[in-house]
Formats: structure tokens, sequence, C-alpha cells
């Protein structure tokens, strides 16, 4: 079993590396690997990307790096691996990133990422820090999760999904704010799983377990 984590030089993936090899090792998942090689995504059994920055930048990076988006696309849509999207990485799952200028996502979740505009000016954006999930749909990936987990997040911009039934939780900051999508085999968390604790690390173990 083999879980490829993207190295699309979208940010510090150490963090990442390591909750995801440590829960691996505690549930007996397999090998968990950063990886740029394309061929190595394509066969991968699960994958993760991440993603830090804007939209924009993130997107061309992707489809930037030789071969990798079209193995990203084999892996997820041919072959229907699980798939982890984290920030930017779950923002891409969307048709439409609207950060700075109109620009394609993937396509897996139809919606658009838009910025989070708070109904209380005294609430700041970025939304940063911890923040309470409320779960809206169940999913395998919280099981041991409750709504009032928290989680930690640093962001501006949120999917705002066209189909209830693909935002699967959401956090309150002066409105609902997207925290978790999913649709098939995918998944998406707005937060950082391997920053939230026992929460995220729960997460990600429920993730490297997921059998869809």
């Amino acid at each position: 079993m083999l879980t490829a984590i993207i190295d699309y030089e979208s940010g510090n993936l150490h963090s990442a590396e390591k909750a995801f090899q440590r829960m691996a090792r505690e549930v007996d998942a397999g090998t968990v690997v950063v990886t740029g090689d394309a061929d190595v995504v394509a066969r991968a059994d699960r994958v993760v990307l991440p993603g830090d920055g804007a939209f924009p930048a993130c997107a061309a990076a992707l489809r930037g790096h030789s071969g990798l988006f079209d193995a990203l696309v084999e892996a997820v849509e041919t072959r229907g691996r699980p798939f982890l999207g984290i920030c930017v990485g779950m923002q891409l799952m969307a048709s439409l990133g609207r950060e700075y200028q109109d620009t394609p996502g993937l396509g897996w979740i139809a919606g658009e990422v838009i910025r989070i505009t708070p109904t209380d000016t005294a609430l700041k954006v970025p939304h940063m820090g911890w923040n309470d999930l409320v779960i809206d749909h169940g999913h395998p990936v919280f099981d041991g999760i409750s709504s009032g987990d928290h989680a930690y997040f640093v962001h501006s911009y949120q999917v705002h999904v066209e189909n209830a039934a693909d935002r699967l939780a959401h956090v309150d900051y002066g409105g609902d704010v997207t925290a978790v999508i999913g649709r098939g085999t995918m998944l998406g968390m707005q937060f950082h799983p391997e920053k939230s604790q026992a929460a995220g690390l729960r997460m990600i173990a429920n993730f490297l377990r997921w059998t869809p």
C-alpha cells in the first residue's frame, strides 16, 4: 500500500509527511512518500495533494511540473484512488478559483473558491487559528470525530459548493465557512490535519484506512 503526498513546490511538506507516516505505522497502512515523480503518483494507492499560497500559483505549479497533473488525474479519475486535498489542495478540487483572477480548478467538486467575508467586522481575514467543526454529513473520515472537535485553519478563501451534499463539514466564522468537502473517492480539508492535534491525526488515520 503506497500513499503519495504530491510535492509540486507549493509549501513545506515536512509536518504533513511526518504526520501521515506516523499514522500509517499506527494503522498498518503501508508506506507514505513525498514525491514529485509522476510515475509514483500514477501508481499510488492513495494520493494527497497539499497546497499553501494563492490558488493561481498552486494551479500553475501543479500543471507546470512534468506529468504530475496528468498522473493525478489518472490516479483519481481513471483508477478511482482515494484522494485527499489539504488547504489549497482542497480548493483546487473546485471548478473555479476567484483569487486574484479566474483560474480553472480540477472540476471534481462543482463550485468556486471565493474570499471569506465574515458578517462580524471584528473577525479578521485570513481566518487563522483553531475553530470548531460542525459535521454536515456523515463520512468514514469522521469516525471518532464529533461536531465541536477543533481544527487548525490558515486561509482567506473557501470553497462555495454548488451541491450541499458535497459539503461534509463547516465552521462558523461570521457565517458558514466550508471545512470538509467530498464526493465519491475524493475528500478535501480546508484545515491542516497534520497541525490539528488529536482530531487531525484521527482523520488522517481514517483516510488511510478508508476503502470507498
